[in-house]
């Protein structure tokens, strides 16, 4: 599990980050970065480089491997670090709580600052990194690629989306990136998989949900990962979140993985409300999401 580094963030130095910078640099090259090499990365000198190199392998910001060579690469938390600095920087947190939720892709934190927001860490690539990349799109045709990249990926692509779709669909708002962190909204409610819904509402938050996608649809995205774990539910309704999956409606797979979608959402609500949602033609119903046309998908479970 990766460490939240914000109590460390104080203790930190300017200098420390310029180290954590030079490794960060150094590792577009290779996965362990030369110790000889980091002066120059760094922009510092060997001396100086040795001091922050204790300092940071004490706080777990970095990694050594003495097996060939003496090499150092960054630890999650280390960039984590950087992410969390150029926030500040920028002046768009002041602070990070609790945490909101802890997961196998991405760890999510309170943030403090001018209205609530959430801190989101991508951690795709954290436990195997290959095995990530076989299924995403924004690393399949690469043959070596870091969980650095993996990771900035994924939280390029999610904020892309959300950039896109925001205010149309209900998404977070996005505040801010950098690296594989993202500032956004945060939202109030329930996990769709743990709401307990009335028999009255159950098509009515199905309704909800699919008319989200088919906005999305028409605004260029198909989530391409729906699920009940993938949607809040509140009293103002529903919020689609998580989307660093997703891909353009002219991408050649956008229509088969749109079914998918439907068939996962539809599939749930069936399972756990089997009499209020009946058999449904998946394809036909993916076919009036995908046209934007929420009355007649209304009518499937009229």
């Amino acid at each position: 599990m990766v460490q939240n580094v914000a109590s460390e963030m104080a203790d930190l130095e300017s200098e420390d980050f310029y180290l954590l910078s030079g490794v960060e640099q150094g590792m577009r090259f290779s996965e362990w970065v030369a110790r000889e090499k980091l002066p120059d990365f760094a922009d510092m000198t060997a001396e100086n480089v040795d001091y922050r190199l204790d300092r940071c392998e004490r706080r777990g910001l970095v990694e050594r491997k003495t097996i060939q060579y003496e090499g150092f690469k960054l630890t999650f938390e280390g960039y984590d670090a950087l992410a969390l600095h150029t926030f500040a920087e920028r002046g768009t947190i002041e602070g990070v709580g609790a945490p909101l939720g802890v997961g196998k892709e991405s760890d999510v934190y309170e943030v403090q600052s001018y209205k609530p927001l959430a801190l989101k860490y991508h951690r795709e690539g954290y436990t195997d990194f290959r095995e990530v990349n076989r299924g995403r799109e924004y690393t399949a045709d690469k043959a070596h690629v870091s969980w650095m990249y993996t990771a900035r990926k994924a939280a390029e692509r999610e904020y892309d989306a959300l950039e896109t779709l925001y205010p149309d669909v209900s998404v977070p708002q996005p505040i801010d990136h950098n690296r594989h962190a993202l500032i956004m909204e945060r939202i109030d409610g329930v996990e769709l998989g743990r709401a307990k819904l009335d028999d009255a509402q159950v098509v009515g938050v199905l309704d909800l949900v699919l008319a989200e996608m088919a906005t999305a649809y028409d605004e260029g995205y198909v989530h391409a990962d729906m699920s009940e774990y993938n949607v809040f539910v509140n009293s103002e309704g529903v919020t689609v979140f998580d989307w660093p999956q997703s891909v353009p409606t002219d991408h050649e797979n956008a229509d088969e993985l749109l079914v998918r979608d439907v068939e996962n959402i539809v599939g749930y609500f069936q399972r756990k409300y089997p009499h209020q949602v009946g058999a449904v033609d998946t394809d036909a119903l993916a076919d009036a999401v995908a046209d934007d046309d929420v009355e007649t998908v209304r009518t499937f479970f009229d």
